[in-house]
């Protein structure tokens, strides 16, 4: 705050804190030429004690103006990251930039909770033994996990019904929030690790991690949206890549390439098949489309915890150790790229993309290995959105 831009003495502008005459304005309501009316403030300390509510403005204005002012670099949430006025310099690999995001969504009173809500940090996932076993679940926590898995799908499903050109990603994040909040359930992305949304949405070149903010989807996009929902102690997770409009024909070969990817992976599901093979064959489908893998992130183990043991990776000739036995539950979460298979990490600390520019699409379900084979927990329900073209055929 300074009185650079102050007012005249003589000026009749009030206070927006405690109404007496204003001599001094907000420098930042100068910089986006907004309203004086509201902007004016009496003393630096008024100001100060104004600021936590009079920021919104800043915001809402940045907004409006498509994240052009670039107040919108609020994203820096990891626990001692400053967060800067402008976009900070970064070697950006393709066309997207961050948008503004909106304020933490609310959570009812009545919902449980995952450790991590109040505070950004897991407690019991990284210190639990099944960080290293892989548990085989027992019958009531896998009812409770077909439960939760169904809920999940349902939350995409509304997510996936919204996707069109003109809509925020932070808008498809509202839906996966209130969706899950009226199942009874808890976005578990919310506050983990301190990532700020309640889903994953990532956007053209983003590999995974896209944090949900203000940037319209324009035709031509494709979209992943990745949800997990906690009910009844356990998680399910699973997530898509959409058509956003008329999308050209070389994109439309990568997401339906990175779908077969995960088919194929699943159909070698059972008991007594190595982790590592699911590697070998999703590499094997992508390389001879043309495509690459990334080796960055993997599958993981699922259910009363949010991440645990076993790791999949999804590349060949990977170093997984384990076997699959019945009772076990774990994601299998390709990631395909369509240029090179590194990837490099936004500033924010979460936002992975492509190393070259390149599109990168993903799909991931939550398995249950069974004694006979596998059964798909978050799988499509007839009430699913016919948005894939392949499986019309």
């Amino acid at each position: 705050m300074s009185g650079g831009d102050s007012e005249p003495k003589e000026s009749t502008l009030s206070c927006a804190r405690c109404s007496n005459p204003a001599h001094l304005q907000c420098p930042k309501c100068v910089e986006l030429k907004l309203p004086r009316e509201g902007a004016a403030f009496c003393s630096q300390d008024c100001f100060k004690a104004s600021w936590s509510s009079h920021k919104s403005v800043h915001l809402k204005a940045n907004a409006a103006t498509g994240g052009k002012n670039d107040e919108g670099w609020l994203y820096c949430l990891r626990k001692g990251q400053t967060r800067t006025s402008k976009l900070p310099h970064f070697d950006w690999t393709g066309s997207l930039r961050p948008y503004p995001i909106s304020s933490k969504r609310d959570v009812p009173s009545h919902i449980e909770l995952p450790d991590w809500a109040m505070n950004g940090v897991p407690k019991i996932e990284p210190e639990s033994s099944l960080q290293h076993v892989v548990e085989i679940k027992s019958p009531e926590q896998i009812a409770r996990m077909r439960e939760t898995c169904k809920i999940a799908r349902q939350v995409l499903d509304a997510a996936a019904r919204i996707i069109q050109p003109g809509i925020t990603t932070d808008e498809i994040d509202r839906v996966v929030h209130d969706a899950t909040i009226a199942a009874g359930g808890y976005p578990s992305p919310l506050n983990y690790h301190f990532f700020p949304k309640s889903c994953c949405t990532s956007v053209n070149e983003v590999i995974c991690h896209g944090i949900p903010d203000a940037r319209v989807l324009e035709d031509g996009d494709i979209v992943n949206v990745d949800v997990t929902v906690y009910y009844k102690g356990v998680h399910g997770d699973l997530n898509e890549t959409y058509f956003v409009g008329n999308v050209d024909e070389a994109s439309r070969k990568l997401v339906q390439c990175t779908y077969e990817c995960l088919e194929k992976a699943i159909s070698i599901v059972k008991p007594g098949v190595r982790f590592r093979e699911v590697g070998e064959v999703i590499n094997r489908h992508a390389s001879t489309s043309g495509f690459s893998v990334v080796k960055s992130y993997c599958g993981h183990g699922i259910g009363e915890l949010f991440h645990c043991a076993p790791n999949i990776p999804h590349y060949a000739r990977n170093k997984a150790v384990g076997v699959m036995k019945a009772g076990q539950t774990f994601t299998i979460e390709p990631m395909i790229n369509a240029g090179v298979w590194r990837d490099r990490m936004w500033p924010d600390g979460w936002t992975a993309v492509t190393a070259d520019g390149k599109r990168s699409a993903q799909f991931e379900h939550t398995l249950l290995v069974t004694e006979t084979g596998v059964e798909v927990l978050t799988g499509r329900l007839p009430t699913s959105p016919d948005v894939f073209p392949w499986l019309k055929a």
